[in-house]
């Protein structure tokens, strides 16, 4: 699924990813500033949690919290081995029934269930953002 859209569609895209994902395990792929921790504050906020969203580039993971359970918020650009995501116990994270999101996905996708959501984010010629959920 493919949509285009700018900073005032953002409500309609969350709700969008939400009900097309396949879990709770959501990866972000796309290039530095395109939008993924705007989506991801979106989306927090759509799923409940009053937390303030921020990116976890320096401390890898942040924790939101719902009534019920917890969001996990990655940030792997840091991460250079898949030995730093063994040593920080990463794949424990993915057991549980939490919500889990994660930009920079590459490296750790040997720890994914079968079941994940992808999400491609471009920025496009006119200055909005495409999005492909698979």
């Amino acid at each position: 699924m493919d949509l285009e859209y700018t900073i005032k569609d953002l409500d309609k895209v969350v709700e969008t990813l939400l009900n097309n994902r396949d879990n709770k395990i959501i990866l972000f792929h796309g290039a530095m500033g395109v939008g993924k921790t705007t989506l991801i504050k979106a989306l927090v906020k759509a799923i409940g949690s009053a937390d303030e969203v921020q990116s976890p580039t320096y401390s890898l993971v942040n924790e939101y919290q719902l009534p019920d359970t917890s969001i996990f918020h990655f940030d792997l650009y840091r991460v250079n081995t898949i030995d730093e995501l063994y040593n920080f116990g990463f794949e424990e994270y993915l057991q549980e029934n939490h919500w889990v999101f994660i930009e920079w996905p590459e490296l750790a996708m040997e720890f994914m269930p079968e079941k994940v959501t992808n999400v491609f984010l471009e920025l496009t010629p006119n200055e909005s953002r495409k999005i492909t959920i698979k």
